[in-house]
């Protein structure tokens, strides 16, 4: 996957209501700051000129959040009701969602269950950022919890480093980076979160990519799965020495599991024939609407690594 560019743009699902997107690694999603001159606003608009909602603050109703150093499976909305239907699949906690990354040294386990509550760091010069409870200057930890899988191990630049898949079963802030570097083995070219490195060649990005996603909308199921970044023949620093579960297997399983359903009397998702209402043009969105929408979408929003 190379760098990002203005005519890059990977899109990996496609209907009339929703695009999943393929993001590039130390991409903004949206910015309002005349520096950022390439985001995926800018790609979307760029190819979608004629989907491009000029009601909306960016043109386009970003679902949920990707982190700037995140590559991977971004889900956008191309209308209210859309929108409205993902928002209740986050809501209600029925989204599935997986990563890959390469963290630093060898997980024995094949499976662990990381459970550490999250919280704001209010420590000066780390106030962008989160930490465990317990941690000193930890504000307001909440309930998280991660599935780890370990898929190999191997060598990265000559270094121990596994290949694992994350289920985040929560939605904090940085959460998958926080539990990683909580269980002793942080994601490689995480310079927030990550081990202190002497060398001064870095990884060229955080090892992090949102590989699947699922979004159980009731008039549609939305489903994607990315390539994997994390291969020998894309990156010649990566050598994997030993597989500790087949990645194909554990696609198999999360496309056949099924979908998180946490309330009782939850609905199920019914056809994915049946089309979203679109009763004409909706009218623009109230302040009070959007203000909802920020909410909704702080819990997913990551800060900036610098």
């Amino acid at each position: 996957m190379e760098p990002g560019s203005m005519e890059n743009l990977s899109i990996v699902y496609q209907s009339s209501d929703f695009l999943v997107v393929n993001k590039h690694w130390d991409l903004r999603i949206d910015s309002k700051t005349w520096r950022e001159t390439l985001t995926l606003q800018k790609q979307l608009c760029h190819r979608f000129p004629e989907l491009a909602d000029p009601d909306t603050c960016y043109g386009f109703r970003f679902c949920h959040q990707l982190d700037f150093s995140t590559s991977g499976a971004l889900c956008v909305a191309l209308n209210k009701a859309a929108a409205g239907s993902a928002y209740k699949c986050f809501k209600d906690r029925r989204v599935t969602k997986a990563y890959l990354a390469l963290v630093r040294g060898h997980i024995q386990e094949s499976q662990v269950t990381i459970n550490y509550a999250i919280g704001r760091n209010t420590t000066e010069g780390r106030t962008h950022t989160m930490c465990i409870e317990g941690t000193h200057g930890c504000e307001n930890p909440k309930p998280s919890l991660t599935e780890l899988l370990v898929l190999e191990h191997g060598l990265y630049a000559g270094d121990p480093v596994s290949k694992v898949l994350l289920k985040p079963l929560t939605g904090r802030t940085h959460q998958l980076r926080v539990h990683c570097s909580a269980l002793g083995h942080p994601i490689v070219g995480d310079l927030t979160y990550g081990q202190a490195e002497d060398q001064e060649d870095q990884p060229f990005r955080m090892m992090l990519h949102a590989f699947y996603l699922r979004i159980p909308t009731q008039a549609e199921r939305v489903e994607a799965c990315t390539p994997d970044p994390f291969l020998p023949a894309l990156d010649a620093c990566w050598s994997p020495r030993t597989c500790v579960q087949p990645l194909e297997q554990l696609i198999q399983a999360l496309q056949t599991d099924p979908d998180p359903n946490p309330m009782d009397g939850g609905q199920r998702p019914c056809s994915p024939s049946a089309p979203l209402p679109r009763p004409g043009r909706p009218p623009p969105e109230t302040e009070a609407q959007r203000a909802s929408c920020l909410q909704w979408l702080s819990e997913w929003t990551l800060e900036p690594d610098n």
